[in-house]
């Protein structure tokens, strides 16, 4: 005769004594563990991305506001003059990308609607991040790959890829459906 264990009712199979095995108490324990962590990531690991993003927009863009210290303002005063036909260039377009990368960094942080506003703004920065992809490829792209400077842009698809969860979450729009 074949016995079938009979699952109490946290899916423990009890022990021949009517309590559950050690390991089955490890097992559930572990469980409700998991469970009570992947609720309080479901509600702060993506106010902590969003701060976060926010935090790195406004700080690297508060850097370029001091002359000598970004390492990128040759290459935010070169992107500008080609964005802008020579228009804007040198200490103007450092201070005017420090300005959106700091009100988009502030507007992230400060949450709720001024997220929402933020990621619009930082969608306009990421305009200006990639463009030296395809306004100065001499820069960005050396004989054996991507250069120093090629590779401080690409690594902004994680950046861009965080703005998006973020989005996913502060956006408004139709209820999720059931």
């Amino acid at each position: 005769m074949t016995t079938v264990p009979v699952r109490g009712a946290a899916g423990v199979v009890p022990s021949s004594t009517g309590r559950p095995s050690p390991i089955a108490a490890l097992l559930a324990f572990e469980a409700r563990a998991e469970a009570a962590l992947k609720t309080s990531l479901q509600r702060w690991s993506i106010p902590a991305l969003r701060i976060a993003l926010g935090t790195v927009f406004a700080v690297f863009g508060a850097l370029k506001l001091f002359p000598g210290v970004s390492p990128v303002e040759a290459l935010v005063s070169a992107t500008w003059e080609k964005l802008t036909f020579g228009l804007v260039s040198g200490q103007a377009a450092l201070v005017a990308t420090a300005v959106i990368e700091v009100t988009a960094g502030a507007l992230l942080i400060l949450g709720g609607a001024f997220a929402r506003v933020g990621l619009v703004v930082l969608a306009f920065a990421f305009v200006g991040i990639l463009s030296p992809i395809v306004l100065l490829p001499a820069e960005v792209f050396g004989t054996a790959g991507p250069t120093l400077t090629g590779q401080y842009i690409f690594k902004n698809a994680v950046l861009i890829a965080a703005a998006l969860v973020v989005a996913s979450r502060v956006l408004r729009g139709p209820a999720p459906r059931s």
